[in-house]
């Protein structure tokens, strides 16, 4: 798959940052129980601030792949335990979930940019570790209190159309994909759940303190053919949410 590389990027600093340290992490630049460079270094390395950095590496102390230390640094987490669970192929989207549950679906477009990715996502869509792809956050609503934050890695061969589609309101993206391009998402073999705690940005949209256990969700899509489609990943508060096999 073609590989998509950009200088300038509406992506925000820290989550440029961010995205290239779990990028090191996921390829194994950085190795698990290794300490990662400095707030110092690392904002000589990007070319931002301290401030930036260290808002980087909250996230990802929440998304649990770093654990600070005080007075020793930051240090990459050892690789989490896995655990099978049986899920279905077939895909449900979270509108018609709702609708079916009686509730109204809705959505806020929270973020749309271009960001590098590494580790299984790039694996799994064939591209080479540092490939910009289209990243699309979006906060779900189940009538009007917050369940989850959507946040989805697009392909920017395949998915140019949604760089300008709509993607406020009750629009199931789903439906939109299918549309556009004659398949609908299938869920691939493979999904993870695990519990991280919410960083600052996920906090804020989910409306939830800083710290808060979320539910992650990691699934990827194959295309009508069995081809890979796009990754999702999906920040759910528990409380909100219920899960079943």
């Amino acid at each position: 798959m073609a590989c998509r590389r950009e200088k300038e990027s509406s992506v925000p600093l820290y989550q440029h940052v961010m995205h290239e340290i779990r990028s090191k992490i996921e390829s194994g630049e950085y190795q698990s129980g290794s300490q990662i460079p400095t707030e110092f270094e690392l904002s000589t390395d990007y070319n931002v601030g301290r401030v930036t950095v260290r808002r980087a590496i909250e996230e990802l102390v929440g998304e649990g792949l770093l654990t600070k230390q005080q007075g020793r640094g930051t240090f990459v987490n050892a690789p989490k335990l896995m655990r099978k669970v049986q899920f279905g192929a077939d895909v449900r989207s979270f509108s018609a979930a709702c609708r079916d549950d009686g509730m109204e679906p809705n959505a806020e477009l929270i973020a749309r940019y271009s960001a590098p990715v590494g580790g299984d996502i790039a694996e799994f869509l064939s591209l080479e570790p540092g490939c910009e792809v289209l990243v699309v956050e979006r906060l779900r609503t189940a009538n009007d209190i917050p369940v989850l934050l959507d946040r989805s890695f697009f392909p920017h061969d395949r998915f140019s159309f949604l760089e300008d589609a709509e993607l406020d309101g009750p629009v199931s993206i789903f439906a939109e994909i299918c549309a556009q391009t004659g398949s609908y998402p299938k869920q691939a073999p493979g999904r993870t759940i695990e519990i991280v705690r919410a960083g600052q940005e996920v906090a804020e949209a989910l409306d939830v303190p800083v710290g808060e256990p979320l539910f992650l969700m990691k699934s990827n899509f194959l295309d009508a053919s069995g081809e890979a489609f796009f990754v999702g990943w999906q920040y759910v508060v528990g409380s909100r949410f219920r899960l079943s096999t």
